[in-house]
Protein backbone atom coordinates (compact mmCIF):
# COMPACT_ATOMS: atom_id res chain seq x y z
CA UNK A 1 0.00 0.00 0.00
CA UNK A 2 1.24 3.35 -0.61
CA UNK A 3 2.16 5.73 1.68
CA UNK A 4 -0.36 8.49 0.09
CA UNK A 5 -3.35 5.88 0.39
CA UNK A 6 -5.40 6.95 3.17
CA UNK A 7 -6.02 4.44 6.31
CA UNK A 8 -9.04 1.68 5.18
CA UNK A 9 -9.06 2.68 1.97
CA UNK A 10 -7.57 0.12 -0.50
CA UNK A 11 -8.62 -1.27 -3.76
CA UNK A 12 -9.28 0.72 -6.55
CA UNK A 13 -9.26 3.91 -4.03
CA UNK A 14 -5.43 2.84 -3.56
CA UNK A 15 -2.77 5.56 -5.43
CA UNK A 16 -0.20 3.96 -6.99
CA UNK A 17 2.36 5.26 -9.27
CA UNK A 18 4.69 8.46 -9.03
CA UNK A 19 2.30 10.55 -10.54
CA UNK A 20 0.42 12.84 -8.80
CA UNK A 21 -2.94 14.72 -9.40
CA UNK A 22 -1.70 18.64 -9.98
CA UNK A 23 -3.82 21.73 -9.67
CA UNK A 24 -3.97 24.27 -11.98
CA UNK A 25 -3.36 28.64 -10.29
CA UNK A 26 -6.41 30.70 -11.61
CA UNK A 27 -4.57 33.20 -13.43
CA UNK A 28 -3.64 36.30 -11.48
CA UNK A 29 -6.03 39.26 -11.96
CA UNK A 30 -3.29 41.74 -12.03
CA UNK A 31 -1.49 40.47 -14.79
CA UNK A 32 -4.76 40.63 -16.80
CA UNK A 33 -4.98 44.47 -15.46
CA UNK A 34 -0.85 45.09 -16.68
CA UNK A 35 -1.44 43.69 -19.57
CA UNK A 36 -4.59 45.65 -20.48
CA UNK A 37 -2.84 48.67 -19.13
CA UNK A 38 0.67 47.86 -21.33
CA UNK A 39 -1.61 47.86 -24.90
CA UNK A 40 -3.29 51.29 -24.11
CA UNK A 41 -0.24 52.81 -23.12
CA UNK A 42 1.50 51.07 -26.50
CA UNK A 43 -1.42 52.19 -28.63
CA UNK A 44 -1.13 55.67 -26.85
CA UNK A 45 2.59 56.08 -27.74
CA UNK A 46 2.04 54.83 -31.61
CA UNK A 47 -0.64 57.63 -31.74
CA UNK A 48 1.37 59.92 -30.17
CA UNK A 49 4.67 59.28 -32.69
CA UNK A 50 2.31 59.48 -35.83
CA UNK A 51 1.08 62.93 -34.65
CA UNK A 52 4.95 64.20 -34.21
CA UNK A 53 5.28 62.88 -37.70
CA UNK A 54 2.62 64.72 -39.16
CA UNK A 55 3.65 67.69 -37.27
CA UNK A 56 7.62 67.37 -38.59
CA UNK A 57 6.65 67.15 -42.58
CA UNK A 58 3.45 69.77 -41.77
CA UNK A 59 6.37 72.51 -40.18
CA UNK A 60 8.85 71.46 -42.69
CA UNK A 61 6.38 72.75 -45.66
CA UNK A 62 5.29 75.45 -44.05
CA UNK A 63 8.86 76.29 -43.47
CA UNK A 64 9.68 76.19 -47.14
CA UNK A 65 6.61 78.46 -48.11
CA UNK A 66 7.78 81.23 -45.97
CA UNK A 67 10.94 81.10 -46.90
CA UNK A 68 9.89 81.12 -50.70
CA UNK A 69 7.58 83.81 -49.78
CA UNK A 70 10.62 86.00 -48.15
CA UNK A 71 12.81 85.02 -51.28
CA UNK A 72 10.18 86.61 -53.60
CA UNK A 73 9.67 89.66 -51.63
CA UNK A 74 13.39 90.64 -51.52
CA UNK A 75 13.57 90.74 -55.58
CA UNK A 76 10.63 92.88 -55.59
CA UNK A 77 12.26 95.25 -52.77
CA UNK A 78 15.68 95.15 -54.87
CA UNK A 79 13.94 95.55 -58.18
CA UNK A 80 12.05 98.76 -56.56
CA UNK A 81 15.59 99.99 -54.86
CA UNK A 82 17.12 99.70 -58.65
CA UNK A 83 13.94 101.92 -60.35
CA UNK A 84 12.71 98.84 -61.89
CA UNK A 85 9.10 99.23 -60.30
CA UNK A 86 7.82 96.44 -58.85
CA UNK A 87 4.14 97.10 -58.86
CA UNK A 88 2.77 99.60 -61.79
CA UNK A 89 2.70 103.04 -60.23
CA UNK A 90 -0.89 104.31 -59.82
CA UNK A 91 -2.04 107.41 -61.84
CA UNK A 92 -2.71 110.41 -60.25
CA UNK A 93 -6.55 110.85 -59.25
CA UNK A 94 -7.07 114.04 -60.27
CA UNK A 95 -4.89 116.56 -62.62
CA UNK A 96 -3.74 119.69 -60.53
CA UNK A 97 -4.63 123.30 -61.20
CA UNK A 98 -1.82 125.24 -61.54
CA UNK A 99 -1.19 128.00 -59.33
CA UNK A 100 -2.15 130.40 -61.59
CA UNK A 101 -5.31 128.93 -62.15
CA UNK A 102 -6.45 129.88 -58.44
CA UNK A 103 -7.18 133.05 -56.57
CA UNK A 104 -6.62 133.59 -52.93
CA UNK A 105 -7.62 136.35 -50.52
CA UNK A 106 -5.35 136.82 -47.76
CA UNK A 107 -7.15 137.61 -44.75
CA UNK A 108 -5.17 138.64 -41.10
CA UNK A 109 -7.29 137.06 -38.07
CA UNK A 110 -4.51 137.64 -35.73
CA UNK A 111 -3.35 141.16 -34.02
CA UNK A 112 0.38 141.05 -36.15
CA UNK A 113 0.02 144.35 -38.26
CA UNK A 114 0.87 143.57 -41.85
CA UNK A 115 1.18 139.90 -42.31
CA UNK A 116 -2.16 139.90 -44.82
CA UNK A 117 -0.10 141.34 -47.45
CA UNK A 118 2.96 140.01 -46.70
CA UNK A 119 1.63 136.24 -47.31
CA UNK A 120 -0.18 137.74 -50.03
CA UNK A 121 2.94 139.00 -51.63
CA UNK A 122 5.23 135.37 -51.29
CA UNK A 123 2.02 134.12 -52.89
CA UNK A 124 2.03 135.81 -55.79
CA UNK A 125 5.58 135.25 -55.97
CA UNK A 126 4.69 131.41 -56.05
CA UNK A 127 2.44 132.34 -59.03
CA UNK A 128 -0.95 132.54 -57.36
CA UNK A 129 -3.34 135.20 -58.36
CA UNK A 130 -3.66 137.54 -55.26
CA UNK A 131 -7.71 138.79 -54.68
CA UNK A 132 -8.40 141.02 -51.19
CA UNK A 133 -5.98 141.30 -48.60
CA UNK A 134 -6.54 142.85 -45.25
CA UNK A 135 -8.31 142.30 -41.99
CA UNK A 136 -10.73 138.80 -41.47
CA UNK A 137 -13.96 139.54 -41.47
CA UNK A 138 -15.82 140.12 -37.57
CA UNK A 139 -16.53 136.17 -37.81
CA UNK A 140 -13.15 135.09 -38.01
CA UNK A 141 -11.27 137.80 -36.14
CA UNK A 142 -9.34 136.84 -33.40
CA UNK A 143 -11.00 133.76 -33.73
CA UNK A 144 -8.45 131.17 -35.39
CA UNK A 145 -6.24 129.26 -33.26
CA UNK A 146 -4.62 127.27 -35.85
CA UNK A 147 -2.14 128.33 -38.44
CA UNK A 148 -4.90 128.94 -40.99
CA UNK A 149 -8.17 128.19 -43.02
CA UNK A 150 -9.10 127.67 -46.10
CA UNK A 151 -12.28 128.98 -46.81
CA UNK A 152 -13.86 128.28 -50.32
CA UNK A 153 -17.51 127.22 -52.02
CA UNK A 154 -18.82 124.03 -51.99
CA UNK A 155 -18.29 123.23 -55.45
CA UNK A 156 -14.74 124.52 -55.43
CA UNK A 157 -12.31 121.97 -57.09
CA UNK A 158 -10.47 120.25 -54.09
CA UNK A 159 -7.30 119.95 -56.09
CA UNK A 160 -7.37 123.16 -55.40
CA UNK A 161 -7.18 123.29 -52.33
CA UNK A 162 -4.68 120.89 -52.01
CA UNK A 163 -2.32 123.14 -53.92
CA UNK A 164 -3.22 126.29 -52.06
CA UNK A 165 -2.73 123.66 -48.96
CA UNK A 166 0.82 122.56 -49.89
CA UNK A 167 1.54 126.44 -48.90
CA UNK A 168 0.15 126.25 -45.11
CA UNK A 169 0.92 123.45 -43.25
CA UNK A 170 -1.55 122.69 -40.97
CA UNK A 171 -4.35 124.90 -42.79
CA UNK A 172 -7.74 123.69 -41.81
CA UNK A 173 -10.86 123.44 -45.21
CA UNK A 174 -14.22 124.91 -44.68
CA UNK A 175 -16.96 126.11 -46.98
CA UNK A 176 -19.52 128.89 -47.04
CA UNK A 177 -22.14 129.90 -49.52
CA UNK A 178 -20.16 131.86 -51.92
CA UNK A 179 -20.51 131.34 -55.38
CA UNK A 180 -17.23 132.02 -56.79
CA UNK A 181 -14.02 129.82 -57.30
CA UNK A 182 -11.90 131.81 -55.21
CA UNK A 183 -10.80 130.58 -52.06
CA UNK A 184 -10.07 132.73 -48.27
CA UNK A 185 -6.69 132.19 -46.76
CA UNK A 186 -7.73 133.30 -42.91
CA UNK A 187 -4.27 133.34 -41.38
CA UNK A 188 -4.86 132.25 -37.58
CA UNK A 189 -2.99 133.03 -33.93
CA UNK A 190 -0.83 129.69 -35.13
CA UNK A 191 0.67 131.08 -38.00
CA UNK A 192 4.40 131.42 -38.40
CA UNK A 193 5.41 130.97 -42.07
CA UNK A 194 4.34 129.73 -45.55
CA UNK A 195 5.80 126.48 -46.12
CA UNK A 196 9.27 126.72 -47.76
CA UNK A 197 9.07 127.06 -51.39
CA UNK A 198 11.21 123.68 -51.77
CA UNK A 199 9.03 121.98 -49.67
CA UNK A 200 5.81 123.06 -51.48
CA UNK A 201 6.79 122.05 -54.67
CA UNK A 202 7.68 118.54 -53.50
CA UNK A 203 4.06 117.72 -51.78
CA UNK A 204 2.35 118.97 -54.80
CA UNK A 205 4.80 116.94 -56.86
CA UNK A 206 3.84 114.02 -54.90
CA UNK A 207 0.09 114.51 -54.82
CA UNK A 208 0.49 114.77 -59.01
CA UNK A 209 2.73 111.44 -59.22
CA UNK A 210 2.02 109.11 -56.28
CA UNK A 211 4.95 107.05 -55.43
CA UNK A 212 3.85 102.97 -55.58
CA UNK A 213 3.59 101.75 -52.00
CA UNK A 214 6.49 100.26 -50.73
CA UNK A 215 6.96 96.75 -50.62
CA UNK A 216 6.35 94.79 -46.79
CA UNK A 217 8.31 91.67 -46.53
Amino acid sequence: MSMLTPPGMGGKYRVTGAAYPRMSRKRSRRRIVLAVLGSVLALALLGYGALQLIDVFQGDTAKRNAAAAKKDCEKKAAAAAKGAPAVASPKPAVALPQPGEITVNVYNATPRAGLAKAVGDELQKRGFVIGKVGNAPADFDKKVPGAGILLGSPTTDKAAYSVLGAQLAGATQQTDAREGTDIDLILGDAFKDLTTKEDADKALALLANPAPAPVKC
